[in-house]
């Protein structure tokens, strides 16, 4: 049964307490049994075939070859530092080919000691998240490598270049992709049902990735069954790459909201001024949205601030679902998002604003017996009516925002004052 957060008060404890020793127990109860259903189903799949293979000393050899380079890899970009949240690597280059060349088992465990390593060396998180990483890795290898040995039959085909061996290595890393995306993405949906397919699958850039972690797996794989030794000329490469990448990424990363993917204070300003100077260019419409959740602290002081992120996730997630792509949405600081909508009336803000507070009081986070559901005041300002620039704009929402605060909250207001007409020739009040 779900219970507002401001009418339901009740001691932290009981799952809770436990939530915070235990973050996976914190997580909703359809994506604890989905994530325990994959490392239940990873740890079957490598009982099976560990009993129906033979342990083969160059097959061994080979393996510790590839995890040395995945080591080397991490090690050589170790410096770099890792972004927070999903972040992408390319290990594929190491993992693709054991699944290529060796046994299925083989591509089950390459995904354990290089997370390890990456718990212990680069970034320390929760551990269920590396552990359902392996078990999505693992799965889709050992899917991969299945498919490859059952189709080609005789590895030495691969490196002996004809054309069939390869498009079906090819085929087999598509693969490889398809399942572990899939995998992922249905963990991320589950963890936040209101976000949208598109968010949590592919989008041009995560495309282009897989793109080229495949092209470089298959490429490593051949390297490697010609001759082991020409991994030390395919290292160098790979290693380049990946730091070139996770510069990249660490880029956007200082340009976001750890908690909620959302554009940081500074990285929202930069963008939403951009987006005023060319509303003004242009003549076009533009307004403005600041969000805050009602009684907020509550739910810290309460159930505690691990349950307290997941209420900014939802509530970032939900905004972000129901906003167009070209919309400027960001995190303003605490409890507070803001959100740029260009090309945008009074009456399209309103819509919107009121979209969001029906659709986020619709949210429900569990925690302990209840399920926390928490409201919204909105503060809507519309550029040339209450505002011509970006402070007069926040300054305008954040005034109309302490309306609906002083009014009782779960509303939308817009200030009780608008520009005088002398700034804005051609136009009228228009009542709020």
């Amino acid at each position: 049964m779900a219970a507002p957060i401001h009418t339901s008060v009740k001691p932290r404890g009981g799952v809770t307490a436990m939530a915070n020793r235990w973050p996976l127990l914190g997580q909703r109860r359809a994506l604890v049994v989905y994530l325990c259903g994959i490392v239940v189903l990873d740890l079957a799949a490598i009982g099976f075939f560990a009993v129906s293979s033979d342990l083969r000393w160059p097959d061994l050899l080979t393996f510790t070859a590839l995890m040395a380079c995945g080591a080397v890899c991490i090690e050589a970009t170790r410096r770099l530092g890792m972004p927070a949240g999903v972040s992408r690597d390319l290990l594929s280059a190491w993992w693709l080919p054991a699944a290529l060349l060796l046994p299925p088992v083989y591509a089950l465990l390459a995904p354990i000691p290089l997370q390890i390593l990456l718990q212990k060396r680069v970034r320390e998180t929760v551990v269920y998240r590396r552990v359902f990483s392996s078990a999505a890795i693992g799965l889709a290898g050992c899917a991969a490598s299945v498919l490859f040995h059952t189709v080609v039959g005789d590895l030495s085909a691969l490196t002996a270049g004809a054309g069939r061996p390869i498009l079906v290595a090819v085929g087999c890393a598509v693969l490889f992709t398809v399942v572990n995306t899939a995998l992922i993405a249905v963990a991320a949906h589950t963890s936040a049902p209101d976000s949208r397919w598109r968010e949590v699958l592919w989008n041009r850039e995560s495309l282009l990735l897989d793109v080229v972690e495949l092209c470089l797996g298959v490429i490593v794989a051949i390297t490697c069954g010609l001759n082991l030794a020409l991994l030390v000329l395919a290292l160098p490469p790979v290693v380049l790459l990946q730091r070139s990448l996770l510069h990249a990424q660490l880029q956007a990363a200082a340009r976001t909201d750890p908690k909620t993917g959302l554009l940081n204070a500074a990285a929202w300003q930069r963008e939403a001024d951009t987006e005023i100077v060319r509303a003004r260019r242009t003549g076009e419409t533009l307004a403005l949205l600041i969000v805050d959740i009602d009684h907020f602290k509550r739910v810290n002081d309460t159930y505690g601030h691990l349950i307290g992120d997941q209420v900014l996730v939802g509530v970032a997630a939900t905004i972000r679902s129901q906003l167009r792509d070209y919309d400027v949405v960001g995190r303003f600081g605490g409890e507070e998002f803001v959100v740029l909508l260009p090309r945008a009336d009074v009456t399209e803000a309103r819509r919107v604003a009121e979209r969001l507070r029906s659709r986020i009081g619709r949210m429900a986070v569990p925690a302990d017996d209840n399920m926390i559901t928490v409201t919204i005041s909105v503060g809507v300002a519309v550029m040339s009516m209450h505002g011509d620039d970006l402070i007069e704009l926040l300054a305008a929402a954040d005034l109309a925002l302490y309306r609906a605060k002083e009014l009782g909250r779960d509303r939308i207001c817009l200030p009780a004052t608008v520009v005088p007409p002398a700034r804005r020739p051609g136009s009228e009040a228009a009542p709020s």
